[in-house]
């Protein structure tokens, strides 16, 4: 943007704010309580003060409270659009799936903590040799995730929110975006578009020439295994994209006159669902027939065959190491089924056997 940006809303332009969230400015916000007594545990063990506020700024405390934020700007009513420039790996999706993982922290151990607290708070700490949290920290820790709770579903939520992934048309950005997309979709947060950055013109000049065709190689095979949510693509500028005016120059290129925020699509491409002990991912494959499809598998991919159209998927974490039971197709959807993955202490009990 060219412009300063801070913690809080900045104007840029007329309808246009921009922000730049700071994890401290985040913690004073939404956990505050939270890091006291966090504080507290480490100057406890010895720490001196300032180390102990260092140490209190934990591991995706950054992204967590820019999604606090993205709550809070949507129920201001002041803007028409938020848009997020997000990380581009897995930690902003682990964040995004902590509800689910904290609701029995939430149930369980909070209510425990606290009846233990109220008795004697005081004797714990002694016997225990560390602060014993008080009763405005549970509170304080079930609020935020209540509130995160609010945030997941509204992105969850295809009438209020799209994910559009942003790629550079080489192997390891496309190989990037294939993963991001699997999370997604196993999350349940709706892409409606994929977006091919800085490709090369045909006339980049011979300098760029092995480049440029590498680029369109790659360009078909992510139109294909990112089907059917459109890819569009934006080119490489022989000029800085920096301020307003190269903004509005980029928005030309990818949308034309067309409007930014409209969905260019609805659906889940593929979904992961879990059934009776076991998992299942669906495939959509309209207009296509068991017996023109060839599947196999290489460790975490499944590569999918129709003809001359070929498709990559990654598999998620919890079906690397599951084996595969069985394919079917029905109504346009395959359906492929997986074994629960064995643990590791099952394994070894079998090997006894």
């Amino acid at each position: 943007m060219d412009v300063p940006l801070g913690p809080e809303p900045t104007r840029i332009v007329d309808n246009l704010d921009g922000q730049e969230p700071d994890v401290y400015f985040n913690i004073e916000r939404y956990w505050r309580t939270i890091q006291q007594y966090v504080g507290e545990l480490f100057a406890w063990r010895g720490l001196d003060e300032v180390m102990a506020e260092e140490m209190t700024v934990l591991p995706g405390m950054d992204e967590l409270g820019n999604l606090l934020w993205i709550a809070d700007h949507v129920e201001s009513g002041r803007y028409d659009v938020v848009v997020v420039d997000a990380a581009p790996t897995g930690e902003t999706l682990r964040l995004l799936s902590m509800p689910d993982a904290s609701r029995w922290w939430i149930e369980r151990v909070a209510p425990i903590g606290r009846r233990m607290s109220r008795l004697g708070r005081p004797m714990l700490e002694r016997v225990l040799g560390l602060p014993v949290p008080r009763e405005e920290v549970f509170v304080a820790a079930e609020r935020l995730l209540d509130r995160l709770g609010d945030v997941h579903g509204l992105l969850t939520d295809p009438d209020r929110t799209s994910v559009r992934i942003t790629l550079g048309l080489d192997k390891l950005g496309v190989a990037e975006a294939r993963r991001s997309f699997t999370y997604f979709h196993l999350f349940g947060y709706p892409s409606d578009m994929v977006i091919c950055n800085r490709v090369l013109p045909d006339d980049a000049g011979p300098y760029f020439e092995r480049l440029r065709r590498a680029q369109q190689r790659y360009l078909p095979m992510v139109e294909q295994e990112f089907g059917p949510v459109p890819v569009k693509t934006v080119p490489q500028f022989d000029h800085e994209m920096v301020g307003v005016d190269r903004l509005r120059e980029i928005g030309t290129a990818l949308f034309g006159s067309g409007d930014p925020t409209a969905v260019h699509y609805r659906g889940e491409p593929y979904r992961v669902r879990r059934r009776d002990g076991a998992y299942v991912l669906e495939v959509e494959l309209p207009f296509t027939s068991r017996e023109e499809l060839q599947l196999s598998r290489r460790t975490d991919e499944l590569v999918l065959e129709v003809g001359g159209w070929r498709r990559t998927l990654m598999l998620p974490r919890a079906l690397i190491d599951a084996p595969t039971r069985g394919a079917k197709m029905d109504d346009g959807i395959l359906r492929i089924e997986f074994a629960a993955p064995a643990r590791a202490g099952q394994e070894r009990q079998g090997g006894r056997r």
